[in-house]
């Protein structure tokens, strides 16, 4: 027998692929720089460019081809409601710099509910938002390489479990490697705007000349014109998911935390407006614009078509530019989430809503398990969609603006509460952010319902109970722990050591039997009667005066036996506790496993619904 460390572990594969760990006293090492923390928590908001404007003008033409001169005033709609939202959010983060997160503003000024409602609101974007954006990615690239359209959802999943590694070996780490794509994606619109707005100008914006679907321009016009460019206003408010973020983050960012995460802001918000209306406006330029559905295979992004134009074409370095950035910062975009999502988890886990696994750090100071959950709801969206763009969009944004209505809300109360100097300017503020993000909340329903929306609006009181069923579990449980009374002691207890034959492994487990003086005994389960007569004759060899109780097993089973006797012996005596010793062999080979058979797990498994048993490994090495 030897304690040799095996040379292959799943230990150094978990250091090798996701990073060696981090002790706590470090964790002030992992806080994040304005310039780091941009990529990290605005990827999101800031690749919403690469789509607002094409959700605008995909419902735009379903009402003809003039209403697509529409599209600057609704993206400059939306663009003042990003200055009051990203406004709000920046009065939150002062007055949360713990983290001012929805759930949070929204539980302890609304109450319980409202901060559950948002909780599950938020979760439920989170999970859209990584979806959605490596679907636009996954577009993007499309776009480019129309042959890997029937790849869609192989090439979606994929770039998700790539992003949860990154996440998973730690936020510093994955903010520094998403930081080169986001910039590089900024620099690009920016550069894209500038050639784009110096061929335009002094030339007039020329009549819309959409390219689309047979059918698909103008189906809708029959119907009011004021709901199509409200629809189309609820679809590019695609635009403000991730603004929250930064709120929901301020500790991951370093001291003074508050300042920092108030400059990401900024930044975040300046970038979006700049982009968003410089995208909106080149686009108003060009001669034609092809608005095929994401399911069509002569699918293009606006985003690109706006590059070919700026650039002179689609085949030079700044169209591919463009597209290569753009599909790294939507599939990156994802990153926002993974660092909220398990964040928010964690939050919600800990007052006890969520099975507190999700609360828990792993080694790389991240909430693994919450990073795991989101990937997996992700894939399994974006498999039952089809890596769709088109079908998944409707579905965006219900969430956040439920979020976003009650933590404005939730800031009214918490201004009017404490009374601050300057209160009624900071509720004003959050009040009027509050009336716009409700009136934006049913202008989506309204207009997005049929087309998916009501699926969240499901989803929501259902997740919201599923909140209220966890935390009554695990009040129930603290009630039946509560110490009312000292438990009664127990009267006996007695030590079954399984042996399947006698040998040095058995003999060491039977020492540790024979421990603290309790009443031991041996237990042979029969599966081979040939056998019997050399295991009785070695037991008594070595165990001396210990018993060996021998137990027919008629259909070759070796659990059933064992838990026959454990149910006869408390029967006697049900304030009886019983000892299950299993040895058990350790291999320092992973493929020597495979010859052994994991007794020990099976009984733990079935004893587990027996009061007073323990099952006990003893193992012994093998070299």
């Amino acid at each position: 027998m030897s304690s040799t460390v095996p040379r292959f572990s799943l230990a150094r594969l978990k250091k090798a692929f996701f990073g060696a760990p981090i002790p706590t006293n470090l964790a002030h090492n992992e806080r994040l720089s304005p310039l780091i923390g941009l990529p990290v928590f605005s990827s999101d908001a800031l690749s919403s460019v690469a789509y607002a404007t094409e959700a605008i003008l995909g419902i735009l033409v379903l009402a003809g081809a003039s209403a697509l001169g529409l599209q600057l005033w609704v993206t400059a709609a939306i663009c003042g409601l990003i200055v009051v939202i990203a406004i709000s959010y920046n009065q939150t983060i002062h007055a949360y710099p713990s983290g001012g997160g929805s759930y949070i503003v929204a539980s302890e000024n609304l109450g319980e509910r409202a901060g559950l409602v948002a909780g599950a609101a938020l979760l439920i974007d989170y999970v859209l938002t990584v979806s959605v954006s490596v679907a636009a990615g996954v577009a993007a690239l499309v776009s480019a390489f129309p042959t890997l359209h029937p790849y869609l959802s192989l090439m979606s999943i994929g770039f998700i479990g790539l992003v949860a590694w990154a996440n998973l070996r730690g936020v510093k780490e994955s903010g520094v490697v998403f930081a080169i794509p986001t910039y590089a994606f900024i620099f690009g619109v920016l550069t894209t705007i500038i050639f784009g707005f110096l061929k335009t100008w002094g030339h007039p914006i020329p009549p819309p000349n959409p390219i689309t679907a047979p059918g698909e321009m103008g189906k809708e016009a029959a119907l009011p014109f004021l709901f199509v460019i409200l629809r189309s206003f609820a679809a590019g408010c695609t635009a403000l998911t991730g603004i929250e973020a930064v709120s929901n983050g301020v500790q991951a960012f370093r001291p003074p935390e508050s300042k920092n995460a108030s400059i990401t802001l900024r930044w975040m918000a300046t970038l979006l407006l700049l982009m968003f209306l410089g995208t909106g406006f080149i686009s108003m330029h060009l001669p034609h614009i092809e608005l095929y559905p994401t399911s069509d295979s002569r699918y293009t992004t606006v985003l690109s078509q706006v590059a070919s134009f700026a650039f002179g074409g689609s085949a030079n370095f700044g169209f591919y530019f463009i597209q290569f950035s753009t599909a790294a910062i939507l599939i990156l975009a994802a990153n926002t989430a993974f660092a909220d999502f398990p964040r928010l988890a964690s939050l919600i886990a800990r007052d006890g809503y969520l099975p507190r696994p999700l609360a828990r750090q792993g080694d790389r100071l991240v909430f693994h398990n919450g990073i795991l959950v989101l990937a997996v709801a992700a894939s399994l969206l974006v498999w039952h969609f089809n890596g769709e763009l088109d079908s998944l969009l409707p579905l965006y944004a219900v969430g956040v603006f439920t979020a976003f209505t009650l933590s404005q809300a939730g800031m009214v109360k918490h201004w009017y509460r404490l009374r601050t100097q300057g209160w009624q300017t900071s509720a004003g503020i959050n009040g009027f952010g509050a009336f716009l993000s409700l009136a934006v909340l049913l202008v989506i329903l309204g207009t997005k319902f049929l087309e998916g929306a009501w699926i969240v609006a499901v989803l929501i009181p259902v997740i919201y109970f599923s909140f209220k069923g966890i935390r009554g579990r695990y009040d129930s449980i603290s009630k039946q722990l509560e110490i009312a009374t000292i438990p009664k002691p127990f009267s006996t207890h007695v030590r079954l050591l399984m042996v399947p034959r006698v040998h040095m492994g058995i003999l060491s487990a039977l020492e540790y039997a024979k421990m603290e003086g309790a009443e031991c005994v041996g237990m042979h389960v029969v599966i081979n009667d040939k056998r019997l007569p050399e295991v009785q004759r070695q037991w008594e060899q070595y165990a001396g005066n210990i018993p060996l109780v021998v137990l027919r097993s008629p259909f070759r089973s070796l659990i059933q036996p064992v838990l026959d006797y454990v149910d006869s012996l408390h029967e006697k005596d049900p304030d009886c506790v019983i000892s299950v010793i299993v040895p058990e062999a350790v291999s320092t080979r992973w493929w020597h496993k495979l010859l052994q058979e994991n007794v020990a797990s099976q009984l733990k498994n079935a004893l587990g619904s027996r009061k007073n048993v323990v099952v006990t490994n003893v193992r012994y090495f093998l070299e």
